[in-house]
């Protein structure tokens, strides 16, 4: 297994799952997007660290953790970890993948989630719509099934700008990290590889159900279904909040970190 330092491991019923485990107080879980790690939220972990105990795992198949060889549900190692660790109820904040494996955790284990944070996402079953996206994710799964790496992490960066500007319009340092990080998933698997995650079904429908704060984080570039879907959330809550990042595309928290932290700070000081 590929390792990062500082991590430690969990032992779950199929294989080690890495986390970053750090400060102390009120728990905040940070759940890194697609392809990436824990390392996503760089900018995020000391800022919060200062006043809580901030977990970020890498979820199973990516980073530094197992890959799976049964079915499985992030949401389900997440509760795992918690448990093991006796931690929680926590904030769970989550990007993209990350923030729909949050809906999905307070869905299905809602003793473990006192509020829930989610930035470029909604619940699990969003699905995007406008042609621009489609066609990135169409290049995703072309470039994946010929092998060519390359032009895989090419596509996966051209998301990371988005439509309305060019990658050379996004700090390089950025991208940079973005590609090692996902280069370092991809390594991980073969393109023959089952999957075998098993989706958590009827989440919009049981969106009323959340009894915790929700609070929505957009970059202003996102996609407008996207955008829709995380207010519909927002909507469909008790206590739903939202906020945009303006200038910023589907990795607000690296773009924009100084400004993405004050939002969550102040969000974690209002519960």
């Amino acid at each position: 297994m590929n390792t990062v330092a500082g991590l430690r491991y969990f032992t779950s019923s199929d294989g080690d799952l890495a986390y970053h485990d750090s400060g102390a107080g009120d728990l905040v879980v940070l759940l890194h997007s697609g392809f990436v790690d824990h390392r996503l939220f760089e900018r995020q972990i000391p800022a919060l660290a200062a006043h809580h105990r901030v977990i970020a795992p890498d979820v199973r198949g990516h980073g530094s953790s197992a890959n799976a060889t049964e079915p499985f549900r992030w949401a389900d190692d997440l509760a795992a970890l918690l448990r093991h660790l006796d931690a929680g109820p926590a904030v769970l904040v989550g990007v993209s993948m990350g923030g729909a494996i949050a809906t999905d955790t307070v869905l299905e284990h809602p003793d473990l989630a006192r509020a829930v944070v989610v930035c470029g996402a909604a619940t699990s079953e969003f699905e995007y719509t406008d042609p621009w996206t489609r066609r990135i994710l169409a290049e995703f799964t072309r470039t994946l099934g010929t092998g060519d790496i390359e032009g895989w992490l090419n596509a996966f960066v051209r998301g990371a700008a988005g439509e309305h500007r060019g990658t050379d319009a996004v700090d390089p340092d950025i991208l940079r990290r973005l590609r090692e990080m996902a280069l370092h998933t991809l390594s991980k698997h073969t393109p023959d590889e089952k999957d075998r995650r098993v989706p958590v079904t009827g989440t919009w429908d049981r969106v009323p159900t959340i009894d915790v704060p929700v609070l929505a984080v957009n970059g202003s570039l996102e996609p407008v279904d996207l955008t829709a879907a995380a207010e519909r959330l927002v909507r469909g809550v008790r206590d739903g909040r939202s906020a945009t990042i303006e200038g910023a595309g589907h990795y607000a928290c690296m773009e924009r970190p100084e400004l993405f932290n004050e939002i969550l700070l102040g969000f974690l000081r209002t519960l």
